[in-house]
């Protein structure tokens, strides 16, 4: 049998945490490893363990990999401030009341 080559791979620094693993609930499946476009997630050696985000920079944001999560909540973005700001909900006025 053929022995496959090792990969060493180091996390790279970044301010965005864009990819959050309930610890609780991730069943380490490794599903959503392999939906990233962006390959930005590898598959944690230790069976039954969230994967690592290796290079969180690098995330869309597309969020294929918490929708095919066969766990409600293992998985959820972390959008950057500057793009929650788009999406605050509109405060309505409120009525005159007489």
């Amino acid at each position: 049998m053929k022995k496959m080559n090792e990969i060493r791979v180091s996390i790279v620094p970044c301010s965005a945490d864009p990819i959050i693993y309930d610890d609780s609930r991730c069943i380490g499946c490794n599903i959503c490893t392999q939906m990233c476009q962006c390959d930005v997630l590898l598959p944690n050696t230790e069976k039954g363990q969230p994967p690592i985000v290796a290079w969180p920079g690098e995330c869309y944001y597309c969020g294929a990999c918490v929708l095919q999560c066969p766990v409600e909540g293992a998985i959820r973005l972390e959008h950057p401030l500057m793009n929650r700001t788009k999406f605050v909900e509109a405060i309505p006025a409120p009525s005159d009341v007489e």
